[in-house]
Order: structure tokens, then C-alpha cells, then sequence
């Protein structure tokens, strides 16, 4: 069922369909692993990287509605529940329990690089297809670019 029609052809619509449903479920994906990092951290750097998690989470938030509400206008239908993020993130599996602020850290590095590469390659197959959702996954690299230079420059 259709009750927003797209302005895009069918071809460029599918491309740009399914590049905003993988920056929803990374993004989605991205700001439950930094607030499950975020609770259990642990460490002399606990209160930085703590709050650090924290904007972290916010720039996801921010983004995933920006990606889903930019879905719907297209007249996609997004889907950000929990089944569809944990199968089909591009983040791994965060570990259980307490978490050493330079693992914390190390994590979050690896988080945000997976995620900078998926929406890399978004930004490149949206240019053509939809200008003004490539111009989202722009600044959502942006974005995600420079917290993963902040955390790398944690345990430099």
C-alpha cells in the first residue's frame, strides 16, 4: 500500500529506498551501542567518554529521524524495530558487562568506522538518484566523521 506518492522513478526510488533504510537501522543500531557503552563504562576516563557516548547518541537520534522522515516523504514506509535493526546492522555485537574506558573507546571507533563506510557508499549510489538524500547522507558523514576523529584521538 501506497499513501505517499514519490516524485522518483521507480529504479531511482529503490536505490534511494533501500540506502535510507540501512542509514536507519545503522543509525538506530549506532545509538543503542553507545548507550549501552554509555551505562556500563568504566575507568579514570569514565566522566569524558561518558559523556562523550552521550552526543554520540544525540547525532544518531537526530539523524535516524531526519533518514526516516525523509523515507516517508519519498513514500517509504521505514522500519526501525528492533528485530529488523539486529538483522540487518552493519555494527557488530557490543560485549556484555562492564566496559574499560579505552575498550569503550576502541569500540566506539569501530562502531563509527562501520557505520562512515556504509554511508560512504550511500553517498555514492543516491547522487544521481536523489540529489537532496545524498545532501542527508552528507552531513550525517559529516557528522559521524568527526566523532569518530574525537574518539581515535582518545587513546592516541
Amino acid at each position: 500500500m501506497y499513501v505517499v506518492k514519490s516524485p522518483l522513478p521507480d529504479d531511482d526510488l529503490k536505490t534511494v529506498s533501500e540506502a535510507l533504510q540501512g542509514a536507519l537501522v545503522d543509525l538506530v543500531d549506532l545509538s543503542l551501542v553507545a548507550k549501552q557503552i554509555h551505562w556500563n563504562v568504566v575507568g579514570p576516563r569514565f566522566r569524558s567518554v561518558h559523556l562523550q557516548l552521550d552526543e554520540v547518541v544525540d547525532t544518531a537520534r537526530l539523524h535516524s529521524d531526519t533518514v526516516a522522515e525523509r523515507a516517508s516523504t519519498l513514500g517509504v514506509s521505514p522500519d526501525g524495530r528492533a528485530g529488523t535493526v539486529a538483522s540487518t546492522s552493519g555494527i557488530g555485537k557490543v560485549a556484555e558487562g562492564w566496559v574499560k574506558d579505552t575498550d569503550a573507546v576502541g569500540t566506539l571507533v569501530d562502531a563509527l568506522g562501520a557505520v562512515i563506510t556504509r554511508m560512504r557508499e550511500r553517498v555514492n549510489s543516491t547522487g544521481d538518484a536523489d540529489p537532496v538524500s545524498q545532501d542527508i547522507f552528507i552531513q550525517i558523514t559529516a557528522d559521524l566523521e568527526k566523532h569518530h576523529w574525537m574518539f581515535q584521538a582518545e587513546n592516541g
